[in-house]
């Protein structure tokens, strides 16, 4: 069977299973199934496929129609300008969350900060590219859950920082061995009423402890909250991820616990908010 008959078909069987993006997804599946690229498929159209290769794209295809998400499936995904393997041990690095990064970065570099933890690590993505960015700056990536720090563990070496990015096991901050210059963290902060409207590839197979905040979302961020003044220098900061309606509800947490602080919200590139940056 020629490429683009496959194709065809397999973005058809896709969007009858409700698949956003039937035909990239089907694209990225083949030349995955392949171990070439898209630009590759789209260069030679009618080249065959085997009935090896056919057989093996068809199962890729069925695991995307039960909306298994496509980085689990190729088993890595790209992040501020990284590729990081990922498997159903942790969550998929988001586009959005490189606003976090670009933030830390902005703020590491100006201040020259050398300590930084990244709390709730998952796949190392944050602490993995404040290293890559950050030759100077070492970094403790902590996670309560040790099969996501075997991922992180990975990242770090397939990215070389396994030196510098240091990966603790733990609740929020309680790993850290001493006290930092910035908390960087994007944590869990699905509500319960969010969580029921979450699509099938995140709510299947994405782990919910990675994404479920408890009732509003905030008990992480809560925590996190309450334990940084015993972790963080004079003069620190924190950066968090939040979802776009828990703005005012983070600042008054904030405000609770650094009184004195210097607390805004950053938008992404949506003009939602996204980030929450507490200057102690």
């Amino acid at each position: 069977m020629q490429f683009r008959v496959a194709l065809g078909q397999a973005a058809t069987a896709l969007e009858n299973a409700g698949i956003e993006e039937p035909r990239l997804d089907a694209e990225v599946l083949l030349a995955h199934a392949l171990g070439i690229t898209r630009a590759q498929l789209h260069a030679h159209p009618q080249r065959q496929l085997s009935t090896v290769e056919l057989a093996h794209y068809r199962q890729l295809i069925e695991r995307r129609a039960r909306r298994e998400p496509v980085a689990y499936i190729v088993g890595h995904k790209e992040f501020y300008g990284l590729d990081f393997f990922v498997d159903n041990r942790v969550l998929i690095p988001r586009p959005e969350t490189e606003l976090l990064v670009e933030r830390g970065l902005e703020m590491a570099q100006a201040r020259n900060l050398r300590l930084i933890a990244d709390v709730g690590t998952g796949c190392g993505a944050i602490a993995v590219s404040l290293a890559v960015h950050l030759p100077q700056a070492l970094l403790y990536a902590t996670d309560a859950s040790p099969a996501a720090l075997e991922v992180a563990a990975h990242n770090c070496r397939r990215h070389g920082v396994e030196d510098r990015v240091r990966l603790l096991q733990g609740y929020l901050l309680e790993p850290l061995p001493e006290p930092v210059d910035l908390i960087v963290a994007n944590l869990p902060y699905v509500s319960a009423a969010e969580w029921a409207q979450l699509p099938p590839e995140v709510s299947r197979y994405e782990p919910r402890e990675a994404l479920h905040g408890g009732p509003d979302g905030l008990n992480h961020i809560r925590s996190l909250l309450a334990q940084a003044g015993g972790y963080l220098k004079p003069a620190g900061a924190i950066l968090l991820e939040i979802g776009a309606t828990q703005g005012e509800a983070v600042i008054t947490l904030a405000k609770r616990y650094f009184p004195a602080a210097r607390v805004e919200i950053v938008q992404d590139y949506a003009r939602l908010n996204r980030i929450v940056i507490v200057r102690t």
